[in-house]
């Protein structure tokens, strides 16, 4: 990835598919997910029936596409704890280097993350190299070819520290709301699980 200092943040943008904020150094709440997690006809049908609503239509597409999320629709493939455990691996390594991570979780179809991208980085260089890279070995892994993450991605600045707290709550209890488990701790595959095995490690 390519590091420049005179990078400038560029603030709202997009790219054909939904509006991105870049606003440098700012903690994100961020959500990608799978190519087949859900119909694009489907998507479609929201975003025309949404935008002709509301001009805030944007929050509430997110809502029920993550609801939808949570079905479980299309292959799965992040239920393949290999591929979990490579795409948490991705997640952790450039902490610190790339962006400052606060909390995440792997889920069956789709990822959330809170992040702030470090000095030099953008959000959508560090989200571009995390994609290609977790794709091309999933699909390895996996023996297949083609599509594996949706093109584009939902992300949302973090305004305040409530906003922060809730945004970490939100993010490590999906596997709970999605009843995959009955603790955030429970799911191997996101911060809470860290933070209770660091929990654990300190008591003894």
């Amino acid at each position: 990835m390519t590091v420049t200092t005179d990078y400038e943040p560029i603030g709202w943008h997009s790219r054909g598919y939904l509006p991105h904020f870049d606003a440098g150094e700012v903690f994100q709440s961020i959500t990608f997910r799978l190519y087949d997690s859900m119909p694009q006809r489907l998507l479609e049908e929201w975003k025309h029936e949404l935008a002709s609503e509301s001009e805030e239509w944007e929050d509430e597409l997110r809502y029920r596409i993550e609801a939808n999320l949570d079905r479980g629709i299309g292959a799965c493939y992040l239920a393949d704890e290999r591929i979990a455990a490579l795409v948490q691996s991705a997640l952790t390594y450039f902490d610190s280097q790339r962006y400052r991570l606060s909390a995440w979780v792997v889920m069956p179809n789709h990822v959330h993350l809170l992040a702030a991208p470090c000095i030099g980085h953008s959000l959508s260089n560090i989200m571009h190299s995390l994609k290609s890279y977790t794709a091309q070995e999933a699909n390895r892994l996996l023996n297949r070819r083609g599509n594996f993450w949706f093109e584009d991605y939902f992300d949302r600045y973090i305004r305040n520290a409530k906003h922060f707290e809730n945004a970490v709550n939100y993010i490590e209890s999906n596997p709970v709301r999605a009843g995959l488990c009955k603790t955030a701790r429970d799911w191997r595959f996101g911060s809470a699980w860290f933070k209770g095995k660091q929990m654990r490690s300190a008591a003894v």
